[in-house]
């Protein structure tokens, strides 16, 4: 039985499995991006669970108030999903001129492609 305590880890490791393994056994650059981005929400996940204490309030100094959570992963989060937005608009912008100079996106027909042309240059 898995304690109550425990399941937003084992859902991370889940998230973080399933990223990887769209990024390693699928072809096509967009489920690789999609894949990238599974993996990027799971680290989100993994930082905003560390980062929360039970019974802890926001660090304000206040009368009676002892137990605080951490700001700083949250902030570190919010800086990396803004990073992680920036990263994918880039992959995306990537493919697309991808998709226009080879007509795919798929990572075996691209290498077909370029080792054709690398056999035209050597002949």
């Amino acid at each position: 039985m898995i304690e109550p305590g425990l399941y937003n880890y084992w859902i991370v490791v889940f998230l973080m499995m399933a990223g990887l393994y769209v990024v390693v056994a699928r072809g096509n650059l967009i489920k690789k991006l999609v894949g990238l981005n599974v993996f990027q929400a799971s680290v989100f996940l993994l930082y905003i669970t560390m980062g929360k204490v039970e019974g802890g309030t926001a660090p304000i100094l206040a009368e009676g108030v002892t137990v605080y959570s951490n700001p700083l992963p949250h902030v570190l989060i919010l800086t990396a999903i803004v990073v992680g937005v920036a990263t994918t608009a880039l992959g995306l912008a990537l493919v697309v001129r991808i998709q226009e100079a080879y007509g795919s996106i798929e990572e075996d027909e691209l290498e077909e492609k370029d080792e054709r042309d690398e056999r035209k240059l050597r002949s």
